[in-house]
């Protein structure tokens, strides 16, 4: 039987797992609906509008007046949320014209771009192996989207910006952690993608023809919200040094999603590059292990 710190970390797995899933499922509908000919930035409100609304509630639920909605490092949280929405806009786009497969991929070089960016960024120290590691996954990145070959398209380069903007917002969320409130991030984060495509979605906006179109393009949002939401509780489950490795799951859940809804299936040289980034992204992490863990022994004398 599993004791309660098992349970526990079970869970987190489990929800770690499930709020990939639900962002696998956020790109494969925008590249669906891309297709029918929905333009990608009425998506992308679609996305922040549901979240935003469910944030909104939750908010206001707690009872706290305005002034909960208005946090500390406003700056920051807003900056935060135009980084989040640059990652989703350029994703959208990107889409589009590439393969899931191969924006996953690009995607997952994010850890790369953090580990790259923590030294300017943070003052973190970066040893011999993390920049090892950090070569290693760029030399991955142009291994899948072959920027010298007949086949690249400059798509690439969007799905590229959306993975330095994720990158930037990873980082931006580990400073503000612990200052802001995550249901008042979350609300942030769905207040400016909204507000700020608004404009955009009326002037371009195309209702889909089908039912299960419509109800798709509703879903965005509502996945959108919950996906981080089961993020940010597997977290409070597990540590992440045991939950990182389980976020590759997203290149597999949408590599389902690209052979069953699309009927494709990735080349070979997107599979080496994901292959050689998934490997840089497991050695920068257990090099973070260990780190980790020595800091822990040093800390208790034990």
């Amino acid at each position: 039987m599993l004791n309660g710190h098992q349970d526990r970390a079970l869970l987190g797995i489990g929800l770690m797992l499930g709020a990939y899933f639900l962002f696998s499922f956020i790109d494969a509908s925008a590249k669906w609906l891309g297709q029918l000919g929905l333009p990608a930035l009425q998506l992308a409100f679609m996305r922040y509008f549901g979240h935003f609304v469910i944030s909104t509630g939750l908010v206001g639920l707690s009872g706290g007046g305005v002034r909960q909605f208005i946090p500390a490092h406003l700056g920051l949280v807003m900056f935060r949320g135009a980084l989040l929405m640059g990652s989703t806009v350029l994703n959208f786009f990107a889409v589009t014209y590439l393969p899931l497969t191969l924006t996953s991929t690009i995607l997952f070089s994010a850890p790369i771009i953090i580990c790259f960016l923590s030294w300017p960024l943070l003052g973190e120290r970066v040893g011999i192996y993390r920049w090892s590691a950090i070569m290693l996954g760029f030399f991955g990145v142009v291994v899948a989207i072959r920027p010298f070959d007949d086949s690249f398209h400059w798509a690439v380069l969007l799905s590229l910006g959306g993975a330095v903007c994720f990158a930037l917002y990873s980082i931006l969320t580990r400073r503000l952690a612990g200052r802001v409130d995550v249901d008042v991030m979350q609300f942030w984060s769905g207040a400016f993608g909204t507000f700020c495509l608004l404009p955009f979605a009326v002037y371009s906006w195309r209702s889909p023809d089908l039912l299960s179109d419509w109800m798709i393009l509703i879903m965005l949002g509502f996945f959108g919200w919950s996906g981080h939401q089961l993020l940010t509780k597997a977290h409070n489950l597990a540590p992440a040094s045991m939950l990182t490795p389980f976020g590759y799951s997203f290149i597999l859940f949408l590599t389902i999603w690209s052979y069953a809804v699309f009927d494709h299936l990735p080349d070979k040289w997107t599979v080496m590059g994901a292959l050689i980034i998934v490997v840089s992204g497991l050695v920068i992490w257990f090099r973070e292990l260990l780190r980790s863990r020595y800091k822990d022994v040093q800390t208790t004398g034990l």
